[in-house]
């Protein structure tokens, strides 16, 4: 059974996904078409997620802030230099070593990036661990920071 924080991240990725391609004027609409998809949803708990996620409700529907995917690249880059190693620890969990005194920046910027990998962070001073949902996320999240990383300092 998924977690609740591993819930929420799935739906607000398909909100996005449906205020994407739909027109949605009302709430209810979005927890039916959710339903529909099979995503777990109430009024109350899209109305949370929608004002998380800072969708702006207009005269022709629900609007979320435009994504820059470049901002990855180049948040990335801003802590790149701070990562020493990443290390895996059992089937999802991920080990990232930074700088001393860099770990807090360098989770902040992961969790801004809103990978669906990333279910959540907990840093220290120079470590932080990353929760994965599986083995399978860990190999990927794991490969995409080396591959980021590595481009961010090249």
């Amino acid at each position: 059974m998924p977690s609740a924080v591993a819930e929420q991240q799935a739906r607000r990725r398909a909100i996005a996904q449906l205020l994407e391609h739909n027109t949605i004027v009302r709430q209810a609409e979005l927890v039916q078409l959710l339903r529909a998809a099979g995503v777990h949803a109430t009024q109350s708990s899209v109305s949370r997620d929608l004002k998380d996620m800072g969708a702006a409700k207009l005269n022709s529907g629900y609007s979320l802030p435009e994504l820059h995917r470049d901002d990855n690249e180049q948040q990335l880059k801003a802590v790149a230099e701070f990562v020493r190693d990443i290390r895996t620890a059992g089937p999802n969990l991920l080990v990232v070593l930074t700088a001393i005194g860099a770990a807090q920046r360098v989770a902040l910027t992961l969790d801004r990036l809103d990978w669906p990998e990333i279910v959540a962070t907990l840093s220290g001073d120079d470590t932080i661990f990353i929760a994965t949902t599986g083995a399978a996320p860990q190999r990927r999240l794991r490969s995409r920071l080396n591959e980021k990383l590595r481009k961010a300092t090249s």
